[in-house]
């Protein structure tokens, strides 16, 4: 049996906090998900997997094999559209929720699927020090916090699952975040910005050390998503562990002392921008952050004397301020931002710009994660 990546159910409030988890996990099923394997879903299939962990509804549960049946796969295990040639870690995201259906089903289409994931990996593009290429060819060089999420939470969960003592594989999925960690951490702040280019060509690349120049707040969410679900993962033997769960506590302590006193993260972080014209307070790095700030305390990588506080304030705050009724009895989840690529010049100017959007995948997925770390610590 594979260990959860993610227990848990939800509370919300109006003030205060009354359950919430099921009643957004069946607003985004009544709206309808597209069928794909885009990251977007496959982050709200990751949360539909926490409410299914937690509180069990064969009604959800069915409707979400069905997706995955009828949508993603083929009964022989081929991923509908699959593109062999194509190298982006983004769509290397569903490999999780395929070995998800694997684990619960034993039914070996799903790791099929999944091993085609797998060996593409292998074949994936790298840069001169190591690290997955976020895309070929656009992003040559190029390792964004996002491509951690999408990619090293699948190559640790299908390591851990048919390669338990692969040492290369292990050392390769530290190498990911220690280059991540070694290019794009701010030592003063303790938040790391969007990412780097080893080449140094793109627009915005600092000509020493390859960084983009912003911290924005979704892609710290995803990498901070990503410490949480790895460190559960790797093999507490192997020295990188240790230096996860340093990486993982490290970013907690700048998320917090980051956190707005109101509530909220500001979508772009860097200084000089929090409280600047255009610039919001965000919904999906919001439920991000307090999905692992909950788990870091229910697991005991955070401290209940230090972090308890600004975790309960968080979960409360993401509740009060971005979850709003409709009069048919479902949730929307407002503010999220649409999207935010290294595609750009990754100027201020180009965060605050983006659309924010209702309802998106990536929020509501972040959300529900949130929403059932909440449910485990109220109980």
């Amino acid at each position: 049996m594979l260990p959860l990546l993610f227990l848990a159910p939800g509370a919300m409030a109006a003030p205060a906090c009354l359950s919430i988890l099921n009643r957004v996990a069946d607003s985004y099923i009544r709206r309808g998900v597209i069928d794909g394997f885009g990251y977007g879903e496959a982050t709200l299939y990751s949360g539909l997997e926490a409410v299914l962990a937690v509180n069990h509804n064969d009604t959800m549960y069915d409707w979400y094999k069905n997706k995955t049946d009828n949508g993603i796969i083929t009964d022989d295990g081929e991923i509908r559209d699959w593109d062999l040639t194509f190298y982006s870690l983004d769509e290397y995201r569903i490999g999780v929720n395929l070995l998800y259906w694997y684990d619960q089903t034993g039914d070996e289409k799903y790791k099929t699927a999944a091993d085609t994931i797998r060996h593409q990996m292998d074949r994936h593009p790298r840069n001169d020090l190591g690290g997955l290429w976020h895309r070929a060819p656009i992003y040559k060089n190029q390792q964004w916090l996002d491509g951690i999420f999408m990619a090293d939470t699948f190559y640790a969960l299908w390591t851990l699952t048919f390669e338990p003592d692969n040492t290369t594989a292990w050392d390769d999925i530290i190498l990911q975040f220690d280059l991540i960690e070694e290019r794009t951490r701010d030592h003063t702040t303790n938040l790391l910005v969007h990412g780097y280019d080893s080449g140094k060509e793109a627009i915005w690349a600092d000509p020493v050390t390859g960084a983009s120049p912003l911290v924005w707040g979704r892609a710290v969410g995803w990498y901070y998503m990503a410490l949480t679900e790895v460190i559960q993962l790797f093999p507490k033997s192997h020295e990188g562990h240790a230096r996860l769960v340093e990486y993982f506590v490290t970013l907690s302590r700048g998320l917090k002392r980051a956190a707005e006193v109101d509530g909220g993260w500001w979508l772009v972080m860097s200084e000089p921008y929090p409280g600047k014209p255009r610039n919001y307070i965000e919904s999906s790095a919001h439920a991000m952050f307090s999905f692992g700030l909950l788990h870091g305390l229910r697991t005991g990588l955070l401290q209940e004397d230090e972090f308890g506080a600004a975790a309960d304030k968080s979960y409360r705050d993401l509740v009060g301020m971005f979850i709003k009724p409709n009069d048919d009895g479902t949730l929307d989840f407002i503010e999220t931002v649409q999207v935010g690529s290294l595609n750009s010049n990754a100027t201020y100017e180009y965060y605050v710009g983006v659309p924010r959007v209702i309802n998106d995948n990536r929020g509501g997925g972040a959300l529900l994660l949130a929403a059932s770390e909440w449910e485990l610590r109220i109980r």
